[in-house]
């Protein structure tokens, strides 16, 4: 937990501090959107990106009070960015004409992913909100290349692959017991891994449409037993209790 003093200075200050590194990261959005225009070709394009990462900065100016974000949230935020554009790349289709791109974009915002954990243990600076902000585009950044299959290949079912997250944070909202901490797993990690490059895999225009949905459907099989594991955890440790 953060200690600070909780005056309505200090408060509007880090508030202003969180906002302006916010603003800088919009601005980079800006600059790459006007580098990579096979990304965001039109004004569609623009406004799915530009609202996207506004929605992403919001949130993080509201639940961040801390003031300046931490090179470790830097790095997230910079995630960020590159997942505006693979958001704003998905109006009219755009991707499709800069496929490659568009995959090495998504491929730098998953690497990156793990430059944001090791630098938060480098720095002794893990928080909760870190974590949270991690994990959650992750989510995002997993629908929208489910988005960008479906629009391409498969049928609407891919999109569970990204929804079952989302699924499970609904079912929580009725089954409370859903939303207890769980406990480490090397299964849910390995899961998570193979699901992405399994949809990246399907994305490539070099995989045959047969290849790309057995590929969708291994990311959805094992997705889903994955959360059957954890849930039926769950269930078992409220009752127990």
């Amino acid at each position: 937990m953060y200690l600070f003093t909780n005056t309505p200075t200090v408060t509007t200050t880090r508030r202003w501090q969180t906002a302006m590194e916010v603003f800088l990261g919009g601005i980079a959005l800006v600059l790459s959107g006007w580098l990579l225009p096979g990304l965001l070709p039109g004004p569609l394009n623009w406004g799915v990106a530009i609202f996207c990462y506004a929605l992403i900065g919001g949130l993080v100016t509201t639940y961040w009070p801390h003031g300046l974000l931490g090179w470790a949230n830097r790095v997230t935020l910079a995630r960020a960015v590159l997942v505006a554009l693979v958001a704003g790349a998905l109006a009219n289709q755009a991707f499709m004409a800069a496929i490659w791109l568009w995959l090495a974009i998504a491929i730098l915002a998953l690497l990156l992913d793990g430059v944001d954990g090791w630098l938060a243990r480098r720095t002794q600076s893990a928080s909760p909100f870190g974590a949270r902000f991690d994990m959650e585009l992750d989510a995002l950044l997993i629908m929208l290349l489910c988005v960008g299959l479906w629009l391409e290949s498969i049928s609407g079912w891919v999109v569970l692959i990204g929804g079952m997250r989302y699924l499970f944070v609904a079912a929580g909202w009725r089954f409370t017991w859903l939303t207890q901490p769980l406990f480490a797993s090397m299964r849910r990690k390995t899961v998570c891994v193979w699901q992405v490059v399994a949809l990246l895999l399907a994305l490539t225009p070099l995989t045959s449409s047969g290849v790309t949905e057995m590929l969708a459907l291994s990311a959805l099989l094992s997705l889903a037993y994955s959360f059957g594991v954890d849930a039926w955890w769950l269930y078992r440790q409220a009752h127990a209790r």
